[in-house]
């Protein structure tokens, strides 16, 4: 719209400039040879003057008279041997200096643009054009200033007329270009926008949401578009829940046909490892060893059941007022065995009480793995645990000084059977889905479960739980970046 005002205005200033030049041109050249016929005229009557019955003075006044006889064509000014002759309708301002000066100081036609002073007070002033030539004396070779003035009332009417013609011609096309412009922007931007917001609702899950197409148009063509995205996400999205819900049932189907079977075999394996003693050396070590897998394979097995739960969101929360102090305590007591065999030890930091609405079950099960996998990368150093508390959350720290972790490595540690090191062999027969469970557990319970660490400096593990089930958390009264790391 802007550029198209501008547009119109310069064509307007344009059009009105190459009027105004005709016109005056045209004035112009009429003017001069009106001019040049009158003192063709003036100065053959001059000529032929018998100035035996009438003085010169006279015969000029009276050349001046008949000039002056056209008032609505020119009017003339004639400077006399004595004084002036001028038109009675004008006055001696009407011929510019400059032109008195060029007549004076050249022979031939001068023109140039006058302000024409009317002798009527009631008249305004208005331009003209004031022609300068000489007139010459019939017997001698005096000369005779003479100028034409010539009024542009006429001209000045039609420039005003067609300045209002193209002012008021401009405006009529301002106003239609301003409605076209308006109905081409509502009809566009009517168009994005009920394209953006059925992006918006098809972004937030209502894939039944479709634009409204109307035409052929390319705005036709982008709710088209939009649309056929609609229809394709909502399939690709159907196709990944029915593939996700038949790897549910069949990790839930597996998990639960495998446990008469192995209820069974472990059955079978306990009675021989009881029995070992009375085997040779080669049998005994394979019960052991088969015992041991046995055991690693139950606990696989419960983690992959309670994984599905997860994953079918059918996993329940039983909160209730609980002192995580005394929690953690009996778990750190429960592992200091495993601790000491693997040669580190475990110091536990905390307040008095640390009281939380959570299920003891579940945070029981996120304090063990930490603490096994804290325990398992040590490396023979103490391992600290910390208890914090503040007025809406509560924190559980568990910082090693063992191998560590790459910086990139703080996310991908919750992923399933992902392993750091896919060499290092497990001291204590993980499953691979202790961390990944332990952070479904605690976002079941509305808390983080995040990960800090550094190769040879150690790693730590903040877990940060709400105090009262259903209140957002804001915060953690424990850093996840050890307060000893610069």
């Amino acid at each position: 719209m802007a550029g198209s005002v501008l547009v119109m205005a310069m064509g307007g200033i344009v059009l009105m400039r190459q009027a105004s030049d005709g016109v005056l041109q045209a004035k112009r050249q009429t003017s001069v040879a009106e001019a040049s016929a009158a003192l063709q005229r003036m100065q053959t009557q001059l000529r032929t003057s018998d100035l035996r019955t009438a003085s010169l003075y006279e015969r000029l006044n009276q050349l001046a008279d008949e000039a002056g006889s056209q008032p609505n064509q020119y009017h003339v000014v004639i400077q006399g041997p004595v004084s002036r002759f001028v038109s009675p309708a004008i006055t001696e301002r009407s011929v510019p200096d400059s032109l008195v000066q060029a007549v004076a100081q050249g022979e031939g036609m001068f023109v140039t643009p006058t302000t024409v002073d009317w002798a009527d007070p009631a008249l305004q002033d208005e331009p003209g054009l004031a022609i300068g030539a000489t007139l010459q004396a019939p017997s001698s070779t005096e000369r005779f200033p003479i100028y034409f003035v010539f009024p542009q009332s006429n001209e000045v009417r039609t420039l005003r007329l067609l300045r209002g013609a193209i002012t008021s011609t401009t405006i009529f096309l301002l106003v239609a270009l301003a409605f076209i412009a308006w109905l081409v922007s509502r009809h566009v931007v009517r168009t994005v926008r009920e394209a953006s917001v059925a992006a918006s609702r098809i972004a937030a899950g209502n894939f039944d949401e479709r634009v409204a197409v109307r035409g052929t148009d390319d705005l036709a063509s982008l709710g088209t578009s939009v649309n056929n995205m609609a229809a394709e996400l909502t399939s690709q999205i159907g196709q990944l829940e029915n593939l996700s819900r038949v790897q549910q049932q069949f990790v839930s189907d597996v998990s639960h046909e495998l446990r008469t079977p192995l209820t069974t075999v472990r059955m079978a394996a306990d009675l021989l490892h009881d029995s070992r003693d009375q085997m040779d050396p080669f049998a005994a070590r394979s019960t052991e060893l088969m015992h041991d897998e046995l055991e690693r394979f139950e606990a696989m097995l419960a983690d992959l059941l309670e994984i599905s739960r997860f994953d079918a969101g059918a996993a329940v929360l039983t909160a209730e007022e609980t002192d995580l102090v005394g929690l953690v305590a009996r778990e750190i007591d429960a592992q200091r065995a495993f601790a000491a065999s693997q040669g580190c030890s475990v110091e536990f930091r905390h307040p008095p009480s640390a009281l939380a609405e959570v299920d003891g079950r579940r945070i029981t099960r996120i304090v063990r793995n930490l603490l096994t996998n804290a325990i398992e990368h040590a490396e023979q150093r103490p391992i600290e645990v910390r208890i914090a508390v503040d007025e809406s959350a509560v924190a559980v720290a568990v910082r090693d000084h063992g191998v560590g972790l790459p910086p990139h490595a703080a996310e991908q540690v919750f992923r399933r059977f992902w392993r750091a090191d896919p060499s290092r062999t497990r001291a204590v027969g993980g499953t691979g889905l202790g961390l990944a469970i332990a952070l479904e557990d605690a976002t079941l319970h509305g808390g983080t479960l995040r990960a800090w660490g550094r190769p040879r400096r150690g790693a730590q593990f903040l877990l940060t739980l709400p105090r009262v089930q259903g209140e957002p958390l804001t915060g953690s009264p424990l850093p996840l970046v050890p307060r000893e790391v610069p």
